[in-house]
């Protein structure tokens, strides 16, 4: 492998250590190398943070002491995402490069945000800092998907999620809850969840299954849930309106704001729903959400063509009949075991 294409591979391994932390920043990993050898590395620190570059030169700083500042200027940085060239939460990292001169920067792809968006690097030429961009970009882009998506199209990424038997249904149409994925897929789905800023679920859903879509089974946050509610049929006994973390409930009765729940009330139910949703979500800053169902629900974001990624989970059982899982078109990017449930991943 080269070994231009090793460091900026470490960099996006370093990122996705971010994941589920740093959002509505991206994900971005940091390497500082010296005549062949790894001195510093950094990835960016939870929302409001030091980022990547940050972290990196400051791990150099701390190891190397008084020799620092020399070892920087003789360095090179590899990094996986545009370093910033604004004030945020934190000072532009470009200054920072540039402070200590660091001889070349190899940066993976631009930064969309206009703030920043070529301005990052604009600063390091500027300061007689050599950059070279384009290092393992697709990669790189993929990583920060999320972030993209939310930069570029003005919603969060959007992944559905289902569970469905190997005859092709999701549940029982007897309101019945029934499950279907073994227990080891049901932890990864904690794992995806603790990933993304906000889960969804629609009212049948809410009512039948009566999920806290919480985090149990895997360590991390618990994301933002979102529930669909027209006429707040759920109860407020129901496990969604527990006390870990925040619920959002869209409807059409009422908008208030009470504890840990707000209430968001829609004009309009019908065919422009899952855009309502999702821009009062980038409002908010939600930079990626599941859509775990019903069927009904994953099914208007896929005619509404406002779907980025599916996780679909095969199990062996058959039901015979029942509800029909979503359809979607789309390039089927992965496929794994699950213990003996199939994973797809699929993508538009």
């Amino acid at each position: 492998m080269d070994m231009h294409e090793k460091y900026m591979r470490r960099c996006l391994e370093l990122a996705i250590i971010g994941a589920g932390t740093v959002s509505p920043n991206p994900m971005v990993g940091a390497v500082i190398v010296h005549d062949g050898r790894v001195i510093g590395e950094g990835y960016t620190a939870p929302f409001g943070g030091p980022h990547a570059e940050v972290n990196a030169i400051h791990q150099v700083l701390t190891l190397f002491s008084e020799q620092a500042t020399k070892l920087l200027s003789q360095s090179e940085l590899y990094v996986s995402l545009e370093p910033c060239a604004h004030f945020g939460k934190t000072p532009p990292c470009a200054d920072l490069i540039a402070k200590y001169g660091l001889r070349k920067v190899y940066v993976a792809c631009k930064d969309p945000f206009p703030q920043v968006s070529g301005k990052g690097i604009e600063k390091l030429r500027a300061a007689g800092i050599t950059v070279e961009t384009g290092l393992l970009e697709r990669e790189a882009r993929w990583v920060n998907r999320r972030f993209f998506t939310r930069i570029l199209k003005h919603r969060p990424f959007v992944i559905l999620k289902w569970a469905q038997t190997s005859d092709g249904f999701i549940g029982r149409t007897d309101d019945v809850q029934t499950w279907i994925s073994n227990p080891a897929s049901k932890q990864l789905v904690h794992k995806w969840r603790a990933e993304e800023d906000a889960i969804l679920v629609g009212t049948r859903t809410a009512l039948v299954d009566n999920p806290a879509l919480t985090v149990r089974e895997w360590d991390g946050h618990h994301p933002k849930r979102i529930l669909i509610d027209r006429n707040l049929s759920v109860p407020t006994s129901a496990n969604i309106y527990g006390r870990e973390g925040e619920l959002i409930v869209f409807n059409a009765v009422k908008s208030e704001w009470k504890d840990n729940v707000k209430y968001i009330e829609l004009e309009n139910f019908g065919l422009y729903l899952p855009q309502n949703i999702l821009y009062q979500l980038y409002l908010m800053d939600v930079q990626s959400i599941i859509i775990e169902g019903g069927a009904i629900t994953i099914q208007h974001f896929i005619d509404a063509g406002l779907w980025d990624e599916a996780r679909i989970l095969t199990a062996q059982q058959e039901l015979g009949s029942g509800i029909a899982a979503p359809k979607l078109d789309g390039r089927v990017l992965e496929k794994h075991r699950v213990a003996n449930d199939e994973l797809s991943i699929v993508v538009k």
